[in-house]
């Protein structure tokens, strides 16, 4: 699987935050942020799979 790289801007704040996340799991920065991401479409795959079709967005909402 190729990555796709990009800029990405974050305040001090939370870069440090993240910082001790990723330390405390022996991650880098970069490998933490990407396994917050994954996780966080497993989540919702998951969330948009349980739901029944009619609580799903419809598609054409916006056409009128």
């Amino acid at each position: 699987m190729s990555k796709k790289s990009f800029a990405l801007r974050l305040n001090e704040e939370l870069f440090e935050e993240l910082e001790r996340w990723a330390a405390d799991e022996f991650r880098s920065v970069n490998g933490q942020v990407e396994y917050l991401l994954t996780e966080a479409v497993k989540a919702r795959r998951k969330s948009l799979k349980a739901k029944p079709k009619s609580e799903a967005p419809d598609d054409n909402s916006s056409k009128s």
